[in-house]
């Protein structure tokens, strides 16, 4: 993993981020010093992936702390910036969970602070490392293809997405290592083409062989027969293992069904929020309906008379039923055998 990025780094005094925006034509980081433009790039996508976003929140925590002594904030003040921090993006578990165990140390000074975000930092990677070696193992078991596995994957799970490594993206890279990936089906993915532009750029980084698709034919793809298994990741996984993941991972779980192809998600046990027992109660981010009512080539995609009426969720949940494979940092559960976080994980 010689050319595997770092989304998000410390650099001593600000927050360092590859601006995820400007991929894959143009490589470049961001140096964040307040909390606002952290929020801001995080609004706008320029960090995201919840695992990457959680460990940005934390370091947000730490830029608070700093900028609360510049500006010498009241103690309300600085306490509002970390709940604006939190609430930036509702739907990932992570940066809220990521944020308060940060603020939490702010009583003992901005070395504790720090040493927490670190802490953060070094279990995502660990985490990570783990759950690509569980998730591996399990596919060589119970996938019996006798070659090199054909895998399809949606969104963005790697190093962009994470401290590094990947989730999902860190299980197809286990099997690359191990000689036993074939290619990779990379849904585009909206918003933002999240899988077109940043999944094939990780996996051209490693010289993985890929195949880009548009969503609307992942479910043709697995039906057809041409992937042995679907991995994805997770925003947030509740008690009974319903998954929130961006939108369109639903109708891939639903053709897996359909044919029995083992759909696996990946992601670390901070993803799991044990308070929330079903799907039901996860917050759906609606996104801008420009993204669906967009320009193309100069004109408009729909007529005058819809250009209010837009649906554009960010995210869709797969009811665990549909999850055959939950891979973490502690091991694997069979999710749709009845092997549920919440019982395995509380």
């Amino acid at each position: 993993m010689s050319h595997e990025p770092r989304a998000v780094s410390w650099t001593g005094d600000a927050l360092s981020l590859i601006d995820q925006t400007t991929l894959p034509t143009t490589l470049r980081r961001l140096d964040i010093r307040d909390v606002d433009a952290l929020i801001d790039a995080i609004l706008r996508l320029a960090v995201r992936g919840a695992p990457a976003i959680g460990a940005a929140g934390a370091y947000g925590v730490a830029l608070a702390v700093a900028q609360a002594r510049r500006e010498n904030w009241t103690e309300g003040e600085l306490a509002d910036a970390v709940a604006r921090l939190r609430a930036a993006r509702p739907t990932a578990v992570n940066l809220a969970v990521c944020v308060d165990r940060a603020a939490a140390r702010i009583p003992q000074g901005p070395d504790a602070v720090l040493a927490e975000a670190d802490a953060i930092v070094r279990e995502d990677l660990a985490a990570n490392r783990a759950m690509a070696a569980a998730g591996a193992d399990w596919l060589v078991e119970r996938v019996a293809a006798g070659r090199p596995l054909r895998i399809l994957t949606h969104c963005n799970t790697g190093a962009l997405a994470t401290a590094g490594i990947g989730t999902a993206l860190g299980v197809i890279r286990e099997l690359h290592g191990r000689g036993l990936l074939e290619t990779v089906y990379v849904d585009e993915t909206r918003p933002l083409l999240q899988g077109a532009r940043l999944t094939a750029w990780e996996l051209a980084q490693e010289g993985i062989a890929h195949k880009v698709q548009a969503d609307a034919a992942a479910a043709a793809t697995v039906v057809g027969g041409l992937v042995d298994a679907a991995i994805v990741g997770a925003d947030r996984i509740t008690r009974n293992g319903d998954t929130a993941n961006k939108t369109g991972t639903l109708a891939i779980a639903l053709a897996c069904a359909y044919t029995g192809v083992p759909f696996m998600v990946a992601a670390p046990t901070s993803t799991v929020d044990l308070t929330t027992a079903t799907g039901a109660s996860i917050p759906i981010e609606q996104r801008a309906e420009e993204e669906v009512l967009n320009l193309i080539a100069g004109g408009i995609t729909a007529p005058d008379g819809t250009r209010t009426h837009a649906h554009n969720p960010a995210f869709d949940v797969t009811p665990g039923t549909l999850i055959t494979a939950l891979t973490s940092e502690r091991g694997v559960l069979e999710v749709s055998s009845g092997q549920l976080p919440g019982d395995h994980w509380a």
